[in-house]
């Protein structure tokens, strides 16, 4: 899984077979101030963009999406592909001081 397209193949496969929200997922996506749906979460996973890899991930190769919920506004998924599941690590609104405008890169500091 060199190369960020791959991962993203690899996700997509894995999640069509079943997505598990790890509990810290669970945590964040419930936060009021968040409010994510798994609808959302399952939409960018289906449409998203991989903007980064974490192939020394200790819980596995894992990877950042970035994708769109309702309303048009901007979502992070991590995930981690597994044989026969993808385990969704967190989801969040990324945070304007903290990305780009366009939410794809880290502010630099």
């Amino acid at each position: 899984m060199g190369e960020k397209g791959d991962i993203r193949v690899v996700v997509r496969a894995a999640a069509k077979q079943k997505v598990l929200f790890l509990p810290h997922a669970v945590r964040q996506i419930l936060r009021p101030d968040r409010a994510i749906s798994t609808f959302e979460v399952r939409q960018v996973i289906a449409s998203g963009q991989v903007i980064e890899e974490y192939p020394e991930d200790p819980r596995g190769h894992s990877c950042l999406l970035l994708g769109r919920g309702v309303g048009n506004r901007p979502i992070h998924v991590v995930c981690a592909p597994k044989e026969d599941y993808l385990a969704i690590i967190t989801a969040y609104l990324p945070g304007a001081g903290a990305w780009s405008k366009d939410f794809r890169a880290r502010a630099k500091k």
